[in-house]
């Protein structure tokens, strides 16, 4: 019987040269059980490299690990894709630094070095603005950026998981504006209307914004579910719905402040806000634990859960999933009205937490449509998305301070969130652009296997 090669499996055609040796190896070789196919490779044939093949070093394995075109890889050289994009239109942008590009043939420097000024300013704000300030003086100060950063964060968490959520269960949700939007209400309502003792207060109210996103995503999955209403266009019909009603309740009596003649409404109870976690003078409250703990609960719920399992095979394929007993009508109706509960979440968040305490025309911002965005970064994963929330976070609190310092538009923040979810859903241009091989991983792997 041929003896397999330890590295590839195949059979080893070539013959001892020495009998004796080849005995020896006999005698050493352990005695493969009755019924198994193959001899026991030795222990020692494990442990050494192909011939003719150097033995890989430690560096090249991390190396190769870290450059394999796998997921983390392919979303870093994204992001950095995307500020590289972003440096050309901060310079593009700025006539002083233009003007340099004038002569550059006569005085390259002069561009050169106009252009690295400006961009390293602008990043170097964008840094301080969103991490941490070298030059903060106080607890205040120099938790500043990270509050900030965290605050922007816990909102987009929600919206996030619950465009993520429908998204795994094969459901197109482009409604989280309008669930947020009547969340956000409802809790802002609540807020303000009952007098409640503290902690009950904070409860209630969280729990009419969840009811009341859950009740505005309910709508198109029974539509969906009932009439085959396609959810895309049910649920950006019911955005506007959900707008409008927010700008009419505004300046309904018993809503609107009596004291001001524009529109906004009476301020949230004391009683009904979300506690901050460092102090007044900062503005990260405790929303951003909930928004942890929900992203928790979302991940064990599909990976853990019969409903996940559920959910999990209606969206990859509803006629399979019919057929093997699944009720698809069911699992339409409950994801969307838990993904409506999650953007609930996140409205209450905006008028609940620090960013706002009454309702304005405004207040939801756009957080239902960045959920989107945070959902395809975070590739429908829950930790993903939560990681791709604190990135946004990011760059929304430092875009404010590169906005003040730099003179750079805001907007360019919102093009770089752009240009990182282009460069992340288009993987094949990433890979090209860096020469990502996945031979490498599956070299890793293997060289792993053999014990190096």
């Amino acid at each position: 019987m041929t003896n397999p090669d330890p590295v590839s499996g195949s059979p080893d055609k070539e013959p001892a040269t020495e009998g004796q040796e080849a005995r020896s190896e006999a005698r050493a070789t352990p005695t493969a059980p009755a019924g198994d196919t193959e001899r026991a490779v030795p222990a020692t044939a494990t442990k050494q490299p192909p011939a003719g093949e150097p033995r890989p070093t430690l560096g090249r394995l991390f190396l190769d690990n870290l450059w394999a075109a796998n997921t983390v890889t392919v979303t870093v050289l994204a992001v950095l894709l995307a500020m590289l994009v972003g440096a050309v239109l901060i310079i593009v942008s700025d006539p002083e630094v233009l003007a340099t590009y004038g002569y550059i043939t006569a005085r390259p420097a002069d561009a050169l070095n106009a252009s690295w000024t400006v961009v390293s300013e602008a990043y170097a704000n964008l840094f301080k603005g969103a991490i941490f300030d070298p030059d903060a003086v106080g607890f205040s100060a120099a938790m500043g950026p990270i509050s900030e950063t965290l605050t922007y964060t816990a909102p987009l968490v929600f919206t996030g998981l619950s465009v993520a959520l429908a998204f795994r269960g094969g459901l197109f949700n482009i409604g989280a504006q309008g669930q947020a939007t009547i969340g956000v209400v409802l809790a802002a309502v609540t807020g303000f209307a009952l007098p409640l003792p503290p902690g009950v207060h904070l409860l209630i109210a969280l729990i009419a914004g969840a009811l009341g996103g859950a009740l505005w995503g309910f709508i198109p999955g029974i539509l969906k579910a009932r009439t085959g209403a396609h959810e895309v266009i049910t649920t950006i019909m019911l955005n506007y719905v959900a707008v409008y009603f927010l700008s009419w309740i505004i300046v309904q009596s018993g809503v609107q402040n009596p004291n001001r003649s524009d529109a906004i409404s009476k301020p949230v109870e004391s009683s009904a806000q979300l506690p901050r976690l460092l102090g007044d003078n900062l503005r990260v409250h405790a929303g951003i634990l909930l928004a942890v703990l929900i992203t928790w609960f979302i991940a064990w719920l599909l990976n853990r859960s019969t409903l996940g399992f559920e959910l999990r095979a209606v969206g990859e394929n509803p006629d399979a999933a019919r057929t093997a007993g699944i009720s698809v009508t069911k699992t339409y109706v409950l994801v969307m009205a838990i993904a409506g509960l999650l953007a609930g979440l996140g409205g209450s968040n905006m008028v609940l937490g620090s960013t706002a305490n009454a309702l304005t025309p405004l207040v939801i911002a756009q957080i239902g449509f960045d959920g989107i965005l945070v959902a395809l970064l975070g590739r429908l994963k829950p930790w993903g998305v939560l990681l791709a929330a604190l990135l946004f976070g990011a760059l929304q609190a430092g875009g404010n301070r590169m906005q003040s310092y730099s003179g750079i538009s805001l907007e360019l923040v919102t093009v770089l969130q752009a240009l990182i979810v282009i460069f992340v859903a288009a993987p094949a241009l990433v890979k090209a652009i860096f020469q990502l091989r996945a031979a490498r991983a599956a070299r890793l792997q293997t060289s792993l296997a053999k014990g190096w």
